[in-house]
């Protein structure tokens, strides 16, 4: 079966819905990049803190640089976590049950096939016959 062709007993309402579904296990997969860009970033304030308690040590602040060490330089961002705790927990718990789900509703309703609704919008859309318009990179 090519990519554009449909399980013979997948329906166009069952294609619409795994495609609704697969959209909104893009936009968690789309949300665990941003996630772990927030744990980048998070690591990365925490250890130009550290340069600047640092520097302002070195300018001869001490106080001021004690107290950011102190309170601020290696803290939770979430009560009890940094963030690659952060990521683990949604990787572990919500984004891996969702992964799971949306794959067990594909196996069960269109064989595990993958993008069923894209490739119906594909084969819609893409003029036969024409260079660029294929319907797979082989054809």
């Amino acid at each position: 079966m090519t990519t554009a062709e449909k399980p013979t007993d997948a329906d166009d309402a069952t294609i619409t819905a795994l495609g609704k579904l697969s959209e909104a296990l893009e936009a968690a997969e789309e949300a665990r990049g941003k996630l772990y860009g927030f744990h980048r970033l998070c690591g990365t304030a925490d250890l130009t803190l550290g340069e600047a308690v640092d520097l302002l040590r070195e300018a001869g602040h001490g106080e001021i640089a004690d107290r950011i060490d102190r309170e601020l330089v290696g803290r939770n961002i979430l009560q009890g976590r940094w963030s690659f705790q952060v990521v683990e927990e949604y990787d572990d718990g919500y984004f891996a049950l969702f992964k799971e789900l949306e794959a067990a509703a594909r196996d069960q309703l269109a064989g595990g096939t993958r993008h069923l609704y894209e490739a119906r919008m594909k084969e819609e859309r893409r003029t036969d016959g024409l260079p660029g318009h294929e319907a797979r990179p082989d054809s």
